[in-house]
Protein backbone atom coordinates (compact mmCIF):
# COMPACT_ATOMS: atom_id res chain seq x y z
CA UNK A 1 0.00 0.00 0.00
CA UNK A 2 1.45 3.62 -1.27
CA UNK A 3 2.37 6.01 1.61
CA UNK A 4 1.21 9.70 0.76
CA UNK A 5 4.63 10.92 -0.61
CA UNK A 6 3.69 14.71 -1.03
CA UNK A 7 7.28 16.25 -1.67
CA UNK A 8 8.72 16.81 -5.09
CA UNK A 9 12.68 17.58 -5.21
CA UNK A 10 15.15 17.82 -7.62
CA UNK A 11 19.04 16.65 -8.03
CA UNK A 12 21.88 18.35 -9.43
CA UNK A 13 23.39 16.41 -11.94
CA UNK A 14 23.11 14.20 -14.81
CA UNK A 15 22.76 10.55 -12.10
CA UNK A 16 21.91 9.85 -8.96
CA UNK A 17 24.88 10.70 -6.02
CA UNK A 18 24.48 8.51 -3.32
CA UNK A 19 22.65 11.35 -1.08
CA UNK A 20 20.20 12.03 -4.22
CA UNK A 21 19.15 7.92 -3.72
CA UNK A 22 19.17 8.56 0.35
CA UNK A 23 16.73 11.55 -0.27
CA UNK A 24 14.92 9.78 -3.47
CA UNK A 25 13.92 6.65 -0.52
CA UNK A 26 12.24 8.77 2.06
CA UNK A 27 8.78 7.46 2.12
CA UNK A 28 7.88 11.54 2.38
CA UNK A 29 8.94 12.28 -1.24
CA UNK A 30 6.65 11.57 -4.47
CA UNK A 31 8.68 12.81 -7.22
CA UNK A 32 11.31 14.69 -8.50
CA UNK A 33 11.35 17.59 -11.21
CA UNK A 34 14.33 17.73 -13.65
CA UNK A 35 15.96 21.08 -15.36
CA UNK A 36 18.42 21.86 -18.25
CA UNK A 37 21.48 20.86 -16.12
CA UNK A 38 20.14 17.19 -15.90
CA UNK A 39 20.42 17.23 -19.31
CA UNK A 40 23.28 15.96 -21.44
CA UNK A 41 22.11 13.70 -23.90
CA UNK A 42 19.38 11.43 -24.66
CA UNK A 43 20.74 8.78 -23.69
CA UNK A 44 22.49 10.35 -20.00
CA UNK A 45 18.96 11.27 -19.16
CA UNK A 46 17.28 7.57 -20.35
CA UNK A 47 19.56 6.05 -18.00
CA UNK A 48 19.03 8.80 -15.53
CA UNK A 49 15.36 8.03 -15.50
CA UNK A 50 15.82 4.19 -15.06
CA UNK A 51 17.94 4.29 -12.15
CA UNK A 52 15.35 6.52 -10.59
CA UNK A 53 12.79 4.31 -11.43
CA UNK A 54 15.19 1.34 -9.78
CA UNK A 55 14.90 2.90 -6.59
CA UNK A 56 10.92 3.16 -6.46
CA UNK A 57 8.69 2.67 -9.33
CA UNK A 58 6.08 5.42 -7.72
CA UNK A 59 8.36 8.31 -7.92
CA UNK A 60 7.22 10.18 -10.75
CA UNK A 61 9.45 12.37 -12.90
CA UNK A 62 8.33 15.60 -13.98
CA UNK A 63 9.65 18.74 -16.17
CA UNK A 64 8.46 22.21 -17.53
CA UNK A 65 8.57 21.62 -20.90
CA UNK A 66 5.85 23.98 -22.60
CA UNK A 67 7.85 24.84 -25.84
CA UNK A 68 9.35 28.45 -26.62
CA UNK A 69 11.56 29.82 -24.22
CA UNK A 70 10.43 26.98 -21.30
CA UNK A 71 11.87 23.91 -22.79
CA UNK A 72 14.48 22.02 -20.58
CA UNK A 73 15.97 19.69 -23.10
CA UNK A 74 16.40 20.83 -26.57
CA UNK A 75 19.24 18.89 -28.72
CA UNK A 76 19.98 15.62 -29.50
CA UNK A 77 16.91 15.05 -31.27
CA UNK A 78 13.93 17.11 -29.02
CA UNK A 79 12.13 18.83 -30.98
CA UNK A 80 11.82 22.33 -30.83
CA UNK A 81 8.41 22.90 -30.01
CA UNK A 82 6.53 26.77 -30.56
CA UNK A 83 5.55 29.06 -27.82
CA UNK A 84 2.11 28.22 -26.78
CA UNK A 85 1.13 32.14 -28.45
CA UNK A 86 2.04 30.53 -32.27
CA UNK A 87 -0.98 28.53 -31.73
CA UNK A 88 -2.97 31.34 -30.61
CA UNK A 89 -1.93 33.13 -33.99
CA UNK A 90 -2.58 30.54 -36.23
CA UNK A 91 -6.01 30.24 -34.15
CA UNK A 92 -6.65 33.91 -35.21
CA UNK A 93 -5.49 33.61 -39.12
CA UNK A 94 -8.01 32.58 -41.49
CA UNK A 95 -5.90 33.98 -44.43
CA UNK A 96 -8.13 33.71 -47.71
CA UNK A 97 -10.01 30.47 -46.29
CA UNK A 98 -13.24 30.31 -44.66
CA UNK A 99 -13.87 31.83 -41.51
CA UNK A 100 -12.67 29.51 -38.72
CA UNK A 101 -10.18 27.60 -40.87
CA UNK A 102 -7.74 29.07 -38.97
CA UNK A 103 -9.08 28.11 -35.50
CA UNK A 104 -9.01 24.25 -36.73
CA UNK A 105 -5.64 24.67 -38.28
CA UNK A 106 -4.54 25.58 -34.67
CA UNK A 107 -6.30 22.87 -32.82
CA UNK A 108 -4.79 20.43 -35.23
CA UNK A 109 -1.58 21.70 -34.51
CA UNK A 110 -2.06 22.00 -31.03
CA UNK A 111 -2.96 18.32 -30.64
CA UNK A 112 0.58 17.81 -32.69
CA UNK A 113 2.42 19.60 -30.80
CA UNK A 114 0.88 17.70 -27.48
CA UNK A 115 1.65 14.55 -29.19
CA UNK A 116 4.87 15.24 -29.97
CA UNK A 117 6.36 16.77 -26.60
CA UNK A 118 4.54 14.12 -24.48
CA UNK A 119 6.16 11.17 -26.87
CA UNK A 120 9.16 12.50 -26.73
CA UNK A 121 9.64 12.52 -23.37
CA UNK A 122 7.98 9.45 -22.21
CA UNK A 123 10.46 7.88 -24.93
CA UNK A 124 13.33 9.11 -22.27
CA UNK A 125 11.41 7.71 -19.19
CA UNK A 126 9.91 11.65 -18.27
CA UNK A 127 6.45 10.85 -16.77
CA UNK A 128 4.95 14.20 -16.84
CA UNK A 129 5.36 17.92 -18.19
CA UNK A 130 3.55 20.47 -16.13
CA UNK A 131 1.71 21.59 -18.98
CA UNK A 132 -0.59 23.78 -19.97
CA UNK A 133 -0.53 27.60 -19.31
CA UNK A 134 -4.10 28.26 -19.44
CA UNK A 135 -2.74 31.96 -18.27
CA UNK A 136 -4.67 34.84 -21.09
CA UNK A 137 -2.00 37.14 -22.38
CA UNK A 138 -3.37 40.52 -20.58
CA UNK A 139 0.14 42.20 -22.59
CA UNK A 140 1.23 43.01 -18.72
CA UNK A 141 3.25 40.16 -17.78
CA UNK A 142 6.42 39.51 -18.85
CA UNK A 143 7.28 35.81 -17.05
CA UNK A 144 4.02 34.65 -18.71
CA UNK A 145 3.83 36.56 -22.26
CA UNK A 146 4.20 34.26 -25.35
CA UNK A 147 3.37 30.89 -22.65
CA UNK A 148 0.13 31.73 -22.88
CA UNK A 149 -1.86 30.89 -26.01
CA UNK A 150 -4.34 33.71 -26.22
CA UNK A 151 -6.06 36.64 -24.51
CA UNK A 152 -9.49 35.14 -25.04
CA UNK A 153 -10.24 31.77 -22.62
CA UNK A 154 -12.61 30.79 -24.87
CA UNK A 155 -10.14 30.67 -27.04
CA UNK A 156 -7.34 29.20 -24.58
CA UNK A 157 -9.42 26.69 -23.47
CA UNK A 158 -9.65 24.96 -26.91
CA UNK A 159 -6.12 25.01 -27.66
CA UNK A 160 -5.21 23.17 -24.06
CA UNK A 161 -7.74 20.71 -24.47
CA UNK A 162 -6.22 20.01 -27.78
CA UNK A 163 -2.88 19.91 -26.32
CA UNK A 164 -4.02 17.95 -23.58
CA UNK A 165 -5.68 15.65 -26.33
CA UNK A 166 -2.03 14.97 -27.76
CA UNK A 167 -0.38 14.66 -24.76
CA UNK A 168 -2.97 11.84 -24.01
CA UNK A 169 -2.14 9.62 -27.06
CA UNK A 170 1.37 9.95 -26.27
CA UNK A 171 0.31 8.35 -22.64
CA UNK A 172 1.25 11.60 -20.98
CA UNK A 173 -1.40 13.56 -17.54
CA UNK A 174 -1.12 17.32 -17.85
CA UNK A 175 -1.11 20.20 -15.57
CA UNK A 176 -2.95 23.51 -16.31
CA UNK A 177 -0.88 26.36 -14.75
CA UNK A 178 -1.20 29.05 -12.86
CA UNK A 179 -4.69 28.56 -11.26
CA UNK A 180 -6.43 30.98 -11.51
CA UNK A 181 -4.40 33.10 -13.26
CA UNK A 182 -1.22 35.22 -13.20
CA UNK A 183 -1.02 36.76 -16.73
CA UNK A 184 -3.03 40.08 -15.00
CA UNK A 185 -0.12 41.11 -13.17
CA UNK A 186 2.97 42.55 -14.31
CA UNK A 187 5.17 41.06 -11.09
CA UNK A 188 7.10 38.25 -11.40
CA UNK A 189 6.30 35.09 -8.71
CA UNK A 190 9.89 34.17 -8.91
CA UNK A 191 10.85 37.07 -7.31
CA UNK A 192 8.30 39.13 -6.10
CA UNK A 193 4.90 38.81 -4.54
CA UNK A 194 2.48 39.83 -7.16
CA UNK A 195 -0.94 41.37 -6.05
CA UNK A 196 -4.30 41.19 -8.68
CA UNK A 197 -6.81 43.19 -7.28
CA UNK A 198 -9.78 42.41 -9.23
CA UNK A 199 -13.13 41.03 -7.86
CA UNK A 200 -13.82 37.32 -7.46
CA UNK A 201 -16.55 37.95 -10.58
CA UNK A 202 -14.02 39.25 -13.09
CA UNK A 203 -11.24 36.47 -12.45
CA UNK A 204 -13.89 33.40 -12.68
CA UNK A 205 -15.41 35.30 -16.07
CA UNK A 206 -12.04 35.65 -17.56
CA UNK A 207 -8.85 33.82 -16.30
CA UNK A 208 -10.38 31.30 -14.16
CA UNK A 209 -12.75 30.66 -17.06
CA UNK A 210 -10.89 27.93 -18.28
CA UNK A 211 -10.10 26.05 -15.38
CA UNK A 212 -13.99 25.48 -15.17
CA UNK A 213 -14.30 24.24 -19.10
CA UNK A 214 -11.47 21.90 -18.78
CA UNK A 215 -12.36 20.41 -15.27
CA UNK A 216 -12.93 17.08 -16.74
CA UNK A 217 -9.99 17.41 -19.29
CA UNK A 218 -7.72 18.55 -16.31
CA UNK A 219 -5.98 15.46 -14.56
CA UNK A 220 -3.85 18.07 -12.12
CA UNK A 221 -3.62 21.87 -11.72
CA UNK A 222 -0.82 24.32 -10.17
CA UNK A 223 -2.01 27.51 -8.12
CA UNK A 224 -0.68 30.89 -8.44
CA UNK A 225 1.68 32.25 -6.01
CA UNK A 226 -0.58 35.25 -6.57
CA UNK A 227 -2.50 37.46 -3.68
CA UNK A 228 -6.06 37.93 -4.81
CA UNK A 229 -7.11 40.38 -1.49
CA UNK A 230 -10.79 40.61 -2.68
CA UNK A 231 -10.93 36.76 -2.28
CA UNK A 232 -8.42 36.25 -0.27
CA UNK A 233 -5.00 38.05 1.82
CA UNK A 234 -2.99 34.70 0.52
CA UNK A 235 -1.45 33.71 -2.55
CA UNK A 236 -3.90 30.80 -4.18
CA UNK A 237 -1.21 28.45 -3.45
CA UNK A 238 -1.87 28.57 0.52
CA UNK A 239 -5.27 29.21 0.15
CA UNK A 240 -8.17 27.06 1.68
CA UNK A 241 -10.95 29.27 -0.12
CA UNK A 242 -9.21 29.25 -3.44
CA UNK A 243 -8.27 25.70 -3.53
CA UNK A 244 -11.33 23.64 -1.62
CA UNK A 245 -14.02 26.97 -1.64
CA UNK A 246 -13.42 27.68 -5.65
CA UNK A 247 -11.05 24.79 -7.34
CA UNK A 248 -12.77 22.33 -5.64
CA UNK A 249 -15.82 23.19 -4.78
CA UNK A 250 -17.09 25.59 -7.09
CA UNK A 251 -15.35 24.40 -10.00
CA UNK A 252 -15.67 20.61 -9.02
CA UNK A 253 -11.78 20.16 -10.15
CA UNK A 254 -11.16 16.25 -8.62
CA UNK A 255 -7.66 15.77 -9.79
CA UNK A 256 -4.17 16.75 -7.84
CA UNK A 257 -2.95 20.11 -6.99
CA UNK A 258 0.69 21.16 -7.47
CA UNK A 259 2.09 24.16 -5.48
CA UNK A 260 4.28 26.12 -7.65
CA UNK A 261 7.89 26.49 -6.42
CA UNK A 262 8.08 27.23 -2.99
CA UNK A 263 11.88 28.64 -2.96
CA UNK A 264 10.00 31.60 -5.26
CA UNK A 265 10.03 34.90 -3.35
CA UNK A 266 6.02 34.75 -4.20
CA UNK A 267 5.66 31.37 -1.37
CA UNK A 268 7.80 32.85 0.94
CA UNK A 269 5.85 35.26 2.94
CA UNK A 270 2.01 34.30 3.96
CA UNK A 271 -0.18 36.74 6.01
CA UNK A 272 2.29 39.56 5.76
CA UNK A 273 5.18 37.25 7.59
CA UNK A 274 7.97 35.63 6.19
CA UNK A 275 8.14 31.47 6.21
CA UNK A 276 10.09 28.99 5.85
CA UNK A 277 9.74 26.07 3.09
CA UNK A 278 9.34 24.00 5.33
CA UNK A 279 6.13 26.32 6.35
CA UNK A 280 5.00 27.09 3.38
CA UNK A 281 4.88 23.29 2.37
CA UNK A 282 2.82 22.82 5.58
CA UNK A 283 0.66 26.02 4.79
CA UNK A 284 0.26 24.28 1.01
CA UNK A 285 -1.06 20.92 2.19
CA UNK A 286 -2.99 22.28 4.55
CA UNK A 287 -4.78 24.56 1.76
CA UNK A 288 -5.27 21.60 -0.27
CA UNK A 289 -2.29 21.27 -2.35
CA UNK A 290 -1.77 17.21 -3.01
CA UNK A 291 1.93 17.83 -3.84
CA UNK A 292 4.44 20.68 -2.84
CA UNK A 293 7.72 21.31 -4.65
CA UNK A 294 11.42 22.61 -3.87
CA UNK A 295 12.88 23.50 -7.08
CA UNK A 296 17.02 24.03 -7.59
CA UNK A 297 17.90 23.77 -4.04
CA UNK A 298 20.13 20.68 -4.11
CA UNK A 299 23.15 22.57 -5.41
CA UNK A 300 25.86 22.89 -3.34
CA UNK A 301 25.50 20.46 -0.52
CA UNK A 302 21.71 20.12 -0.70
CA UNK A 303 21.19 21.65 3.01
CA UNK A 304 17.79 23.61 2.47
CA UNK A 305 15.96 20.14 0.34
CA UNK A 306 17.15 18.02 3.97
CA UNK A 307 15.92 20.95 6.28
CA UNK A 308 12.93 20.55 4.07
CA UNK A 309 12.50 16.65 4.16
CA UNK A 310 13.18 16.48 7.60
CA UNK A 311 11.35 19.57 8.66
CA UNK A 312 8.03 18.34 7.19
CA UNK A 313 8.87 14.79 8.75
CA UNK A 314 9.02 16.38 12.31
CA UNK A 315 5.70 18.71 11.44
CA UNK A 316 3.80 15.51 10.39
CA UNK A 317 4.47 14.06 13.57
CA UNK A 318 3.39 16.53 15.18
CA UNK A 319 0.33 16.78 13.77
CA UNK A 320 0.98 19.89 12.33
CA UNK A 321 -0.38 18.10 8.75
CA UNK A 322 -2.53 15.07 7.98
CA UNK A 323 -1.58 12.60 4.88
CA UNK A 324 -4.62 11.89 2.71
CA UNK A 325 -5.41 8.55 1.22
CA UNK A 326 -7.10 10.72 -1.85
CA UNK A 327 -3.72 12.33 -2.38
CA UNK A 328 -1.70 9.25 -2.57
CA UNK A 329 -4.79 7.95 -5.20
CA UNK A 330 -4.25 11.54 -6.99
CA UNK A 331 -0.56 11.34 -7.34
CA UNK A 332 -0.53 7.58 -8.62
CA UNK A 333 -2.88 8.41 -11.30
CA UNK A 334 -0.68 11.15 -13.11
CA UNK A 335 1.73 7.99 -13.58
CA UNK A 336 1.82 6.92 -17.54
CA UNK A 337 -0.54 3.44 -17.41
CA UNK A 338 1.05 1.98 -20.39
CA UNK A 339 4.43 1.39 -21.68
CA UNK A 340 6.37 4.68 -24.03
CA UNK A 341 7.47 4.15 -27.85
CA UNK A 342 11.33 3.50 -27.78
CA UNK A 343 13.25 6.65 -29.43
CA UNK A 344 14.01 4.73 -32.88
CA UNK A 345 10.20 3.11 -33.17
CA UNK A 346 8.94 6.78 -32.48
CA UNK A 347 11.15 8.49 -35.23
CA UNK A 348 9.65 6.19 -37.59
CA UNK A 349 6.01 6.19 -36.53
CA UNK A 350 3.73 7.13 -38.90
CA UNK A 351 1.16 8.90 -36.34
CA UNK A 352 4.55 10.77 -34.91
CA UNK A 353 5.77 11.62 -38.59
CA UNK A 354 2.43 13.38 -39.12
CA UNK A 355 2.34 15.24 -35.88
CA UNK A 356 6.00 17.12 -36.64
CA UNK A 357 4.27 18.10 -40.17
CA UNK A 358 1.57 19.65 -38.74
CA UNK A 359 3.96 22.02 -35.81
CA UNK A 360 3.64 25.82 -36.57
Amino acid sequence: MSIHAPLIIDIAGLALSKVDKQRLKHPLVGGLILFGRNWQSREQLTQLCRDIKKLRRDLLICVDHEGGRVQRFKTDGFTHLPPMRALGALWRNDGKGRVGDGAMRATRAATACGYVLGAELRACGVDLSFTPVLDLDWGESGVIGDRAFDADPRVVSLLAKSLMHGLLQSGMANCGKHFPGHGFVKADSHTDIPVDRRSLKAILADDAAPYRWLGTSLTSVMPAHVIYPKVDPRPAGFSGKWLGDILRGQLRFTGAVFSDDLSMAGARVIDDQPVSTTQAAVAALNAGCDLVLLCNQSLGDGAEVDAWINGLTEAQVKGQWQPLEASVARRLALLPAGAATPWDDLMVQPAYMQALDLLP
